[in-house]
């Protein structure tokens, strides 16, 4: 099992929290108006709910728009891709788009940024994981995202070369995330993507070997630090 810092683990980096990111980043939260975009089942909306923002979430998948419905009342939600959001210019205060971006379709990916963009009147805040560290390489067997999580970061460096978005403020760090087993990781892999179940079944002992070659053991369980970039983007003057 690989330990912090060890060859092939990647370089160290300062621990930290997307969810803390987006506090930090978009604060005030309490009483803003803030777009989740590709919200999935509702746990951002959630948290951003339970410290006083007014949360509008959108997702293509009609499910877990459902799922957030019931679980999640106090904010709205609409079943609509992020290249296609039935907002006004400006209605919101801030968005956030936390791991979803590489989930747009590679076409879609600039229409998605713009119209995010254009229904903010305040920055947008884009949290991606990348292709690497102990998580990722775990859940390669399940699914390899390295070239949808590379076109994602491309994504946004065309719009920011562009001048289509700009950047004003950047940030990578090590999302910290513990499993007691094999099995507790499967299920959190399988409950961003059902789609990945039949595969995280048939490879159970392959995801379960790589756990041991790339995490490190931490109490009665695993650690699998996922590195992600968080990026807050604003639209240029004029755009």
């Amino acid at each position: 099992m690989q330990q912090a810092g060890q060859k092939g683990a990647g370089a160290p980096r300062v621990a930290g929290s997307p969810l803390a990111v987006i506090e930090a980043w978009l604060a005030p939260v309490e009483g803003r108006r803030l777009l989740d975009v590709g919200c999935g089942r509702g746990a951002l909306a959630r948290h951003l709910v339970a410290r006083g923002a007014r949360v509008c979430g959108v997702d293509p998948l009609g499910a877990a728009v459902a799922e957030a419905r019931a679980g999640v009342p106090e904010a709205e939600f609409l079943e609509t891709g992020a290249e296609a959001l039935p907002f006004a210019a400006g209605s919101f205060d801030g968005a956030v788009l936390l791991n979803s971006l590489h989930h747009v379709p590679l076409p879609l990916m600039a229409a998605a940024l713009d119209a995010v963009l254009r229904v903010s009147a305040g920055p947008v805040l884009v949290i991606e994981p990348l292709a690497e560290g102990p998580f990722f390489e775990a859940m390669r067997p399940v699914e390899d995202e390295t070239d949808l999580r590379a076109a994602a970061q491309a994504a946004i460096a065309r719009h920011v070369s562009e001048g289509r978005a700009a950047i004003v403020r950047e940030h990578t760090f090590d999302d910290v995330r513990r499993f007691p087993d094999v099995d507790a990781f499967l299920a959190k892999i399988v409950g961003v993507d059902p789609g990945r179940a039949a595969a995280a079944a048939r490879l159970r002992g392959a995801v379960e070997a790589r756990m041991a070659q790339w995490g490190t053991r931490d109490g009665d369980g695993i650690r699998l630090d996922q590195p992600h970039r968080a990026v807050l983007l604003c639209r240029p003057a004029g755009l």
